[in-house]
């Protein structure tokens, strides 16, 4: 018999989730499903982001509502979009078999005239955000007084977004007699009021102990230089070919100046915060949930709610301030009971976080040497080796290369092939490689360290030996044609055929735009958009006079100083296609991961960094 037929659920229901790959229940699905079937008690429930919390109250939500009637009988409260609309559709997922069962996704960012729509012509459960919520409440729009169940799905996260006071209103507008399902990856003291406020002696189930992290996931951490971070930081990444991760920064800033600096060393990168669009937002996480994207650079903030299946690495490229936040962040990974690895970049005056974050977690954080030139180039190799074990042939297609193949090879030994094979991206390792430094701090625990910051690569004027080696240039496009840095940068590098490489600071404004390139490019670059055109209008490219204020396209104001315009990162690669990828298409190690047409050395000495 189904183990889930056994906790209680009706056979139409378990045949969908059996369609979904449900085999057996996770701890916490085993667990509280039978305690929510009964409908009588309120509820808290803590464990892990990833161990399975949607279906443990959806699956008894769609038991205990009346699908007959089409009125507000269930609330489920999530502090993001990407929760929302993921509750959402695993709920209409697990009811497919069933009729009759109307779920509405309400949150910021889409159309309320459309979600409005939707509820009036009858809903049973509303999964939503506080804020829009909030507001379809105070118009009037939906009638919560015959609510039996409330569900506050990531309390902890709800709480430090601030959506305390929203959800006090919310919850006002319910009647006493509901029944409340918390669920929580941790149990601060704010949680704790809400559960004593609105619950009546619940049940409380913990899965593991209080605040601590999921078992299935490796803490390590790096102990590195300040200055030396980000090489630090790549060559993780380079010694671990497969990698899909999400790399957490503090603030917005850093996570452009990282993303942007990851692009031009040819990795498959873009950043996600808060001054981003929703549609901006959709377009890059639309990218890496289809692995067009192999790291995601964000913060706490706007990874708030995501849920993605298979993240092999959470890189935290600064420290968060409390162990709470660790431990969201580390939980983006080891999902559905699949493994993972924390991975933390310090300097030595951050060992004290660490040893803070291990009392919070009670788990001990294993320290790693940055991997040498090596040890990366030997990683790399035999990642090429075991991806030529697992490849899939498709002989029909291939079939008719192979006599052609045969006879291009016909001279060569089978030692002789398998040794320039795996030469064609070795090389490129060993050269990048080449006399790479150590990059691990000289610094034993308990020594003061020495002084520096953990600041983001930043862009800088490319001085060298006191005298700029850039010109600045204009560019009669900005924000407001939908460009970032990021995307400018491509489409400079597709006009103009220049390495990324060598462009230098990129300043976006409204309507027009800033960026370097090296001096003996200036002629290169102007000439190559003399005839070009963008939506239908001339692209001009002029060298900025510093100080200059003069009228520009359609009236506006030219200023150095900024211009009060707003910044836009559109998030998407799609623009990027002509200049990165691009760049890119010989790939390295790791499917075409990293580009290394170009001679580049990890020593600070040789190596400029211009971000």
């Amino acid at each position: 018999m189904n183990p889930f037929i056994q906790l209680g659920i009706r056979h139409d229901i378990v045949n969908a989730i059996s369609e979904l790959g449900f085999e057996n229940p996770t701890p916490i699905q085993e667990q509280s499903i039978p305690v929510l079937l009964t409908g009588s008690n309120d509820f808290v429930g803590l464990a892990q982001t990833g161990t399975g919390k949607t279906a443990a109250f959806g699956l008894p939500l769609l038991e205990l509502l009346d699908f007959e009637e089409n009125y507000p009988q269930a609330l489920v409260l999530c502090p993001t979009r990407e929760l929302c609309l993921q509750i959402t559709n695993d709920i209409k997922n697990y009811a497919k078999k069933m009729g009759n069962v109307n779920v509405v996704a309400v949150y910021g960012g889409a159309s309320i005239v459309d979600q409005l729509r939707q509820i009036k012509r009858g809903v049973q459960i509303v999964v939503a955000t506080p804020g829009r919520m909030l507001d379809i409440i105070n118009r009037k729009a939906i009638d919560f007084s015959k609510v039996k169940f409330v569900v506050l799905d990531e309390a902890d996260e709800m709480l430090n977004m601030g959506f305390q006071e929203d959800i006090d209103s919310i919850l006002s507008t319910t009647p006493d007699t509901k029944k409340t399902w918390l669920f929580s990856a941790t149990m601060p003291s704010e949680v704790r009021r809400i559960a004593k406020k609105y619950m009546n002696e619940p049940f409380e189930l913990t899965m593991g102990e209080k605040n601590t992290g999921n078992v299935n996931i490796e803490h390590e951490y790096y102990i590195v230089r300040a200055r030396d971070k980000y090489a630090a930081f790549k060559r993780i990444v380079d010694f671990n070919p497969d990698i899909f991760g999400i790399v957490f920064c503090r603030t917005k800033i850093e996570t452009q100046d990282i993303a942007e600096a990851l692009i031009k060393d040819g990795y498959n990168a873009d950043s996600l915060h808060g001054d981003l669009s929703q549609q901006q937002r959709d377009k890059v996480m639309k990218r890496y949930r289809d692995r067009s994207l192999q790291l995601l650079i964000a913060t706490d903030v706007a990874a708030r709610g995501i849920d993605v299946n298979d993240v092999t690495h959470v890189i935290n490229y600064s420290l968060p301030d409390e162990v709470e936040n660790y431990t969201h962040r580390s939980g983006r990974t080891a999902r559905a009971g699949k493994t993972g690895v924390s991975i933390s970049i310090i300097n030595a005056k951050e060992l004290g976080k660490i040893r803070q974050i291990e009392r919070g977690l009670g788990k001990r954080f294993v320290k790693v040497e940055i991997p040498t030139g090596f040890d990366v180039c030997e990683k790399q190799l035999f990642s090429i080796v075991h991806k030529v074990h697992s490849v899939v042939v498709n002989e029909q297609q291939i079939e008719q290369y192979i006599p052609r193949i045969m006879e291009e090879f016909k001279e060569m030994s089978k030692e002789e092939f398998i040794k320039r094979f795996a030469s064609i991206e070795f090389n490129s390792f060993l050269e990048y490689y080449k006399n790479a430094p150590d990059l691990n701090a000289p610094i034993e625990e308990g020594r003061r360290p020495e002084r520096g910051d953990d600041r983001a690569p930043r862009q800088s004027s490319g001085v060298s030996g006191g005298k700029s080696e850039y010109t600045r240039l204009f560019i009669n496009l900005g924000s407001v044609d939908e460009f970032n840095r990021g995307d400018l940068l491509g489409y400079i590098c597709n006009n103009t055929k220049i390495s990324g490489r060598t462009v230098g600071k990129i300043d976006v404004k409204g309507v027009y735009s800033f960026f370097e390139v090296q001096h003996d490019d200036v002629e290169k670059v102007t000439n190559s958009f003399k005839d070009i055109e963008f939506k239908g209008r001339p692209v001009r490219i002029e060298i900025s006079g510093e100080g200059t204020s003069e009228k520009r396209e359609g009236g506006y104001q030219r200023r150095e100083g900024g211009g009060g315009y707003n910044r836009e990162r559109s998030g998407s690669g799609e623009k990027r296609e002509g200049g990165f990828n691009r760049e890119r298409t010989g790939g390295a190690a790791g499917g075409g991961f990293r580009d290394f047409s170009g001679k580049r050395r990890e020593d600070r000495g040789e190596r400029r960094r211009r971000f």
